[in-house]
């Protein structure tokens, strides 16, 4: 099992790597998120309030679950925004397991984008 997440960290640094490349400095899952909402719902802005990095960070997580199954995109609103609805509950995990679980899906994501 610790393979399986030496691998995951591997991949996760490579993702980084070409991160920094493309922005000149290295991302938190966070911002990895939020630059996958913004490449999701084409919404970019100079100011981004709290309350709309949240909505991004949200589309972002219904983005790269839906790939397994639990989320499914259902409609964009008058403003382009997708919505979600959630198909299956999220496994139960601690929050080390929950980051990887996002990490490993944020990688499919990208790897799906060609980046």
């Amino acid at each position: 099992m610790v393979f399986a997440t030496d691998d995951l960290q591997q991949r996760w640094w490579n993702l980084e790597a070409k991160l920094v490349e493309r922005f000149g400095k290295k991302p938190d899952l966070e911002a990895v998120l939020f630059l996958i909402g913004m490449q999701e719902t084409g919404f970019v802005k100079e100011k981004i309030s709290k309350e709309q990095k949240q909505d991004l960070m949200h589309v972002a997580i219904c983005t790269v679950l839906a790939q397994s199954g639990y989320y499914a995109l259902e409609q964009q609103d008058a403003e382009g925004w997708p919505h979600f609805r959630q198909l299956k509950e999220l496994p139960v995990m601690s929050m080390p397991e929950q980051e990887n679980f996002i990490k490993d899906h944020i990688l499919l994501y990208f790897e799906q984008q060609g980046f």
